[in-house]
């Protein structure tokens, strides 16, 4: 960046477009959610929550928590959800 445009840059109140800030304003959301990407980690949270929500549309009874639980479960490798099991009867035979 040349000093004449990191100049010109400093002397702007933002550096942000008008046409970001429009698009934000129209919308109704702050300007973070439109100039910030979502991580990995949200995105597949959003993705098991959508897929929490089809599941209980489809079954009113069940509880939230366990299915959550659930699909976060699946998530795993099953050789890892086969360890998590084993630890958790054993720790049952411990008591």
């Amino acid at each position: 960046m040349s000093r004449t445009a990191y100049y010109a840059l400093a002397r702007k109140d933002s550096v942000i477009p008008r046409s970001v800030r429009a698009i934000a304003s129209e919308l109704g959301v702050p300007l973070s959610a439109v100039l910030e990407e979502p991580s990995a980690l949200e995105l597949r949270t959003r993705a098991l929550l959508e897929r929490a929500q089809r599941v209980l549309s489809r079954n009113p009874s069940a509880s939230f928590e366990n299915v959550w639980h659930t699909l976060v479960l699946l998530e795993e490798p099953p050789i890892d959800r086969l360890r998590r099991s084993l630890l958790r009867g054993r720790a049952g035979d411990i008591h």
